[in-house]
């Protein structure tokens, strides 16, 4: 009985239960009192509330939260505040953009207003590197089904061109060059489905071609090309590596007028760069219209009489050159063998490129303005006048010609065995005479020539030795030998003989076929020397007048006129009873000078015509250069004959 009462004792829910008490709880390991189930368990039967948590770390926890509170604040503030514009602007940039908007090209025409070139539809394809998927499958597949859809560039090309762009570099923000010339139906292909390929993009980009009226216009006009990285380094802003840039000719030296200035627009675009709406944008201005100098009828005839003349003597290097004396205005103007420069618009293939480069005959060198020779006789009208203004000699001063002239063991001769008897300055120009010009050259005796100074500095005066400034590109200087430049080069002292040489435009003196024509100019318009060039006004986009090229000469009167006179009186005679007889049947009256340049021992001489017409009023000064075609009185003057007559009876 005694165990069984006090079993109910300990089970009575109403005795105090003993145990120690911390922080106002009581702690016991008992779990059967009702009121600890009661705030212990939900009618879940998960725990909320349990005796043993401990309410003291609470406010240890708040702190915490509140530290990392401060931070996250802190961070919100840096950003919206500190960094506010920078991101939002940056924001910005990925929604708004600006883009170029390209100008039109100006036109090229000939002196009647005759179209040389034209813009014609082009389209180019580009990616913007940065707008590309980041993920590298999506990327792949874009660039595969570019790829297909061309033909004519292989995944492995298009990937080529884009390794070259790191990124996040600035460049990999602007347009990349893939490939232009896409026929229609591929570009339409493009277009519509390039809408949903981020970072890709079709362009209309107006391509080039030109009105070959006469294929020797190639090398006065050139080409436009895609530009490339130097030449972009090179040209500034205005340019991106998409562009076209001009290469060679007008094209190239009237760059900046043809070109226009770019406009450029502000656009929203949406999450794959694409463009949604125009916000503002600045028109382009097209590029300037440019008139030339030059006939087109005069241009197709003189190459027609010079091929046929090439054909004959089965030749095909020469150059001619026809400009207008009182002005410096180029006419005509044809180097052969020429080549067809819209080949390089469209991208040349390289086996067409390389056939060029490497033909024996160089085709892309324009003879006319590059290419360097010995004057032979041409050079003899700057002698004569050099020996009279220096009072070396004067209108009758003469000298005996019996075949040449002969110092100790050298023999110089003349052209014509047994000479030409008693010769003056006219009748040495008329049959061109060598020994006069040894003789007033480099002396002969008791004799006292000019010499080579005062020769060169003549020769100076009338434009040798360095650039004439025409404009279009690659123009060489010349060259005139000196007693100082032999020393330097040739390690070796000047001699009479080399002296003898230049004064007949053999030796090391070398000329340019449009620095003889320059300076044939001078002779003709009676003592002026102009600058040569293409391009006689500058006109906006709608023809309206920008402005005209000045026709101001480089220098004049700095030979004296009776002087210019007596020359010009000799190359009158050339014609009436000299060496360029064969000119008479011209329709108007001609003067001139012919040239025969030895240059090989081996091989023929270079057969040269200069002179002008008509004499007593001059309209056009001729220039013909047939390289090894020997005799210029048998070859160079029957072109200048045809071309003369063509052009005084068909020109006004």
């Amino acid at each position: 009985m005694r165990l069984k009462k006090q079993k109910i004792k300990l089970e009575d829910p109403f005795s105090i239960q003993e145990g120690k008490n911390k922080y106002g709880y009581l702690k016991s390991s008992c779990h059967a009192d009702w009121t600890q189930q009661i705030f212990s368990f939900t009618d879940s039967g998960k725990e909320t509330i349990g005796k043993n948590f401990n309410f003291f770390y609470l406010s240890k926890i708040n702190l915490v939260l509140l530290f990392f509170l401060l931070i996250l604040l802190i961070r919100v503030a840096w950003l919206q505040i500190v960094k506010g514009d920078y991101y939002y602007d940056l924001a910005e940039g990925n929604r708004i953009r600006i883009e170029r908007i390209e100008p039109k090209r100006g036109i090229i025409y000939d002196k009647n207003n005759q179209p040389m070139v034209k813009n014609i539809a082009n389209f180019l394809l580009y990616f913007i590197p940065a707008d590309l998927p980041k993920d590298a499958q999506e990327k792949k597949k874009i660039i595969e089904r570019i790829s297909q859809i061309l033909k004519t560039l292989s995944p492995a090309d298009i990937e080529n061109i884009l390794v070259k762009i790191k990124p996040k570099s600035l460049e990999s923000y602007q347009p990349l060059f893939i490939t232009d010339n896409i026929e229609y139906e591929k570009a339409m292909l493009l277009y519509l489905e390039s809408a949903k390929m981020p970072g890709v993009y079709l362009f209309d980009k107006p391509r080039r071609e030109y009105n070959l009226y006469s294929l020797s216009l190639s090398h006065i006009l050139g080409y436009i090309g895609k530009i490339s990285e130097t030449e972009l380094t090179k040209a500034g802003s205005e340019y991106l590596l998409i562009d076209y840039i001009g290469k060679t000719g007008i094209e190239k030296f009237w760059e900046n007028e043809l070109k226009g200035v770019n406009g450029k627009k502000q656009i929203e675009v949406d999450a794959l760069g694409k463009e949604k709406k125009i916000i503002n944008q600045i028109k382009s201005d097209d590029g300037h219209n440019l008139v030339l100098s030059l006939d087109i009828r005069l241009q197709k005839k003189l190459e027609e009489v010079v091929n046929k003349e090439l054909k004959k003597l089965k030749l095909d290097k020469a150059c001619a050159i026809i400009m207008d004396p009182n002005n410096g205005e180029i006419l005509a103007m044809a180097s052969f063998p020429s080549y067809n420069n819209n080949a390089f618009v469209g991208g040349i293939r390289k086996e067409e490129y390389e056939k060029l480069i490497n033909h024996p005959s160089r085709p892309l060198f324009n003879r006319c303005i590059s290419g360097e020779y010995s004057s032979g006789s041409t050079i003899k009208p700057i002698v004569a006048v050099a020996a009279l203004a220096e009072g070396v000699i004067n209108e009758n001063t003469s000298f005996l010609s019996t075949g040449g002239l002969k110092i100790d063991k050298w023999s110089f001769p003349d052209w014509k065995a047994g000479g030409h008897g008693v010769t003056n300055v006219r009748k040495a120009l008329a049959e061109s005479v060598n020994t006069f010009f040894y003789y007033i050259g480099g002396g002969y005796n008791d004799f006292v020539g000019l010499g080579i100074d005062r020769m060169v500095k003549y020769e100076k005066l009338f434009g040798l030795g360095e650039q004439t400034g025409i404009d279009i590109i690659g123009e060489a200087n010349g060259f005139l030998p000196t007693k100082e430049w032999k020393e330097a080069t040739k390690n070796e002292r000047w001699y009479i003989g080399d002296t003898y040489h230049v004064s007949i435009g053999q030796g090391d003196i070398s000329v340019t076929p449009l620095q003889v024509a320059n300076y044939t100019a001078v002779f003709a318009n009676s003592g002026s020397l102009y600058q040569p060039h293409f391009v006689r006004q500058v006109l906006t986009a709608n023809n309206v007048l920008v402005g005209q090229i000045e026709n101001k000469p480089i220098r004049s009167n700095f030979i004296e006129k009776r002087n210019i006179k007596i020359v010009r009186e000799g190359m009158r005679q050339a014609v009436t009873a000299g060496s360029a007889r064969n000119l008479q049947s011209v329709p108007v009256e001609v003067a001139g000078k012919t040239g025969t340049a030895q240059w090989s021992s081996n091989k023929p001489a270079h057969a040269w015509f200069t002179g002008f017409a008509p004499y007593n009023n001059p309209k056009v000064v001729i220039t013909i250069l047939i390289e090894q075609g020997s005799e210029g009185s048998s070859v160079a003057v029957p072109i200048a004959n045809e071309v003369l007559t063509w052009y005084f009876e068909n020109v006004k």
